[in-house]
């Protein structure tokens, strides 16, 4: 168990400058509950506390089911027992102590107010049998309490999304260096943080932009999916703005820097993503909960225990054992595995069905999901061209037209290019080739010059499109021309592709009763004709990564529990904004980061198969707090000795025997969830 919890802990210590710094520093201190705790913390002080346990067990007295109540007599064994008990009271429960103090402060008693008063009062009742007070001491009890506790506190902050890393990833979309023009016309290559308003940056084919600004020399296609959520790579030429980690097509650019460090609009994103994550609110936990009503019932059947029975007229000693035993058994071993046990499985059986769970409390949610939000570009699409449909305005058939297209187009590294030449057949070998900036390529194939332009170089060389041309267009969809020796013998169609699987997804979510809306930066012709194709009637289009974030809350407010599924840096701020942010796998790591539930598989039918998954959990997770606590009707009772008067006393190490049997029963309880509903 340590090798696999531990593999994610390696990096926590890492430093960073700017954003990851911050998200370094959340990494390594946990908000909440275990506020001050880091995860490499927990995992200390629990192989370190138990390590002091082999030692406790061996010596201590009352163990259950062992001739003589103790597995190793030792001189001393009181004194050494006291000893190694307070460094575990001291050192292994110092988080649940602190813990305590802070629900105390905000008046919130949960798991660390149970926790402290369960270890405190066997510890300090134990001491004081070691001093000379009458009775059986918990010193074993103690020791495993602390142990488990900490081992479910430590399984808790693994299996919970750390979706500070999101900063961190939106961080690396910015290039490390960028080249910096010199009056002379040379280059400089100068980190980020030295370019100023006014520099000029040369930006090369492939590379990512460093900084906001516009074109001053240079023509190329900028694609800005990933920020903006626009699925056509936008065509840049002189006068015209970009966006700081924007990647740049095949064309040079010079750039005038106009917005710099927290003025740039990735750095918006960032506190979008920020905001949005202190923001969202929390369903408080079930363990958390059961433990405030367990904390309530230990101190006042405790105290109750203790008052009755001196009212009795037993001894202060028969007295203080019933209270003391009674405070020990409401805080059950299982309850500190309760939840962190099926959050364990619940993650490894939806690994095994594509699906990546991050973030504990937001996934709860899901199984009241009634709405799920797509992101367009890259979710309901593929986020690339392909080729939709061919037209031909002469004598020359549909595969002739690709077959010419797709050679010339073959030599290009535009995605409308890749997208042609991927859907051509058969390619011909291409003598002259050259690129038209902004406007297309030409060579010759075959003896013949074979030009693939677009709509703008047509008008520029005055040649008149034909009647139906705009059909073509319809629905926000590309369009091409491919003219042989000057004659335009046909045009070419492309869409960004709709996922197979989409169609399915939004008819299954209808059944579902969840309704399907889509989102994106696109306009919103081609909305309306995605749209259609699946099924959705409600979309928001040409909607900016603020406004996304916008689009979120304004859906919640009308008071639906929302799903937001995205896969762009632009989706960030939404998928922290909904109640349960699901990235697409393929995705970039901003979204991946930020998301609450990953779709390994990049499957947008997977959706329904997380909402079975969190019905699941969620019931697993009731059933284990039943169990965990149920006993208690019954050994509460008894330890508080109300058939005391039949002979019929619960003793520590009988309470012992059934905290230890329902934590057997929580375990293999969790080992049963099903995944239903998938694929």
């Amino acid at each position: 168990m340590e090798d696999n919890l531990a593999q994610a802990d390696t990096d926590e210590h890492g430093a960073h400058a700017g954003p990851k710094a911050e998200a370094s520093s959340h990494e390594e201190h946990s908000e909440g509950r275990h506020e001050g705790h880091s995860v490499a913390d927990f995992r200390r002080r629990f192989w370190i506390s138990l390590a002091v346990t082999v030692p406790v067990i061996l010596i201590s007295p009352g163990l259950p089911f062992v001739p003589g109540g103790r597995i190793v007599n030792v001189p001393g064994a009181d004194w050494i027992l006291l000893g190694l008990s307070t460094f575990l009271y001291i050192y292994g429960g110092m988080p649940f102590l602190k813990g305590f103090v802070r629900e105390l402060r905000d008046r919130k008693p949960g798991m660390m107010t149970l926790v402290a008063v369960a270890i405190s009062v066997a510890y300090f009742y134990s001491a004081a049998t070691v001093f000379g007070l009458e009775g059986m001491p918990f010193f074993w009890e103690l020791a495993t309490l602390i142990d488990i506790m900490l081992l479910g506190h430590w399984i808790e902050m693994r299996s919970v999304g750390e979706a500070s890393k999101a900063l961190e990833s939106l961080a690396k979309l910015m290039p490390s260096q960028a080249h910096r023009r010199n009056d002379d016309g040379s280059t400089t290559d100068v980190a980020l943080d030295q370019l100023q308003p006014g520099d000029q940056v040369l930006v090369r084919p492939g590379e990512k932009i460093p900084a906001d600004g516009s074109v001053i020399e240079g023509a190329s296609a900028v694609n800005e999916s990933m920020l903006t959520g626009e699925s056509v790579p936008a065509s840049k030429s002189v006068g015209d703005p970009v966006i700081g980690g924007a990647v740049n097509g095949e064309g040079a650019l010079v750039v005038a820097v106009t917005r710099t460090g927290a003025e740039s609009f990735l750095s918006q994103v960032i506190d979008l993503v920020r905001e949005a994550q202190q923001s969202k609110s929390k369903t408080q936990d079930l363990a958390d909960r059961a433990a405030m009503w367990l904390t309530i019932v230990a101190l006042v059947g405790g105290a109750s225990t203790f008052g009755v029975w001196l009212a009795l007229g037993e001894s202060l000693a028969f007295a203080m054992e019933r209270a003391v035993t009674v405070m020990v058994i409401a805080c059950p071993h299982a309850l500190g595995l309760a939840i962190p046990l099926v959050v364990a499985v619940s993650t490894a059986r939806g690994a095994a069905s594509g699906l990546l769970v991050r973030n504990r409390m937001a996934f709860e949610n899901a199984r009241l999901i009634d709405a799920v939000i797509f992101d367009k570009t890259g979710t309901l699409t593929l986020g690339r061209f392909g080729v939709e449909d061919v037209t031909t305005f002469a004598d020359i058939d549909r595969d002739e037209i690709l077959a010419l297209a797709g050679s010339v187009e073959e030599l290009s590294e535009h995605p409308i290019a890749r997208a042609i030449a991927d859907a051509a057949a058969s390619k011909r070998p291409v003598e002259g080739f050259a690129a038209i900036p902004g406007k297309g390529a030409r060579g010759t194939v075959g003896g013949r010059e074979v030009q693939v332009v677009s709509p703008g170089h047509l008008a520029a060389s005055g040649i008149v499109l034909p009647v139906g041309v705009a059909t073509l267009t319809a629905g926000g969809r590309t369009v091409v021309f491919v003219l042989v020796d000057d004659a335009l013998v046909g045009a070419i169609s492309l869409s960004d592709i709709i996922r197979p699987e989409s169609a399915e997804t939004v008819r299954r979510l209808i059944e579902m009763g969840i309704e399907p809306i889509m989102l994106t930066g696109d306009n919103s012709v081609v909305a309306e004709r995605v749209a259609t194709e699946l099924g959705i009637k409600r979309f928001f289009a040409e909607v900016l990564p603020a406004e996304k974030a916008a689009t979120i809350l304004r859906v919640r407010s009308e008071g639906k529990v929302v799903a937001m599924v995205g896969d762009g840096v632009n989706d960030a701020p939404a998928l922290a904004s909904a109640d349960v942010g699901i990235a697409i796998g393929a995705g970039t790591d901003v979204a991946v980061a930020t998301a609450d539930v990953v779709l390994v598989r990049s499957n947008p039918g997977d959706i329904p198969t997380v909402i079975a998954l969190a019905r699941a959990t969620y019931g697993k997770m009731v059933q284990n707090l039943v169990w965990a606590t149920g006993y208690n009707v019954i050994a509460i009772p008894l330890a508080a000795g109300v058939l005391a008067g039949a002979g019929i006393l619960l003793s520590p190490a009988i309470g012992g025997v059934l905290m230890s049997a329902s934590t057997i029963i929580v375990a293999i309880n969790a080992r049963t969830l099903k995944v239903k509903g998938s694929q």
